[in-house]
């Protein structure tokens, strides 16, 4: 299993190593820091004996990524005034006399 690494992706650096969590559990995860965000430290996923460098560091980047693009997106509006619609409960019904002349 490789050791711990860092990298730099764009003008972020990533520092990465394998922990074992606090918890009971035997399992190691990669844990990650960036430099964009000192604050947080994310464990993403279980290591694997067949973990390169260029593996992990591939998904850290997608794992890093797509959590910004989700933080970027609006909080969804938990208030409802009725029912939500139905994408087909707009449309009127066809008459039943329509659908069989056809």
């Amino acid at each position: 299993m490789i050791e711990a690494f860092e990298f730099v992706d764009g003008d972020r650096t990533f520092t990465c190593s394998v922990e074992k969590p606090h918890s009971l559990g035997t399992e190691k995860w990669w844990w990650f820091r960036v430099s964009a965000d000192r604050h947080n430290r994310y464990a993403p996923f279980r290591a694997a004996a067949g973990d390169t460098q260029k593996s992990v560091k591939a998904r850290i980047v997608a794992y890093y990524d797509a959590l910004l693009v989700a933080r970027a997106m609006p909080a969804p509006s938990y208030w409802r005034r009725g029912a939500p619609v139905k994408p087909d409960a707009a449309k009127p019904a066809a008459p039943a006399a329509a659908v069989a002349a056809k």
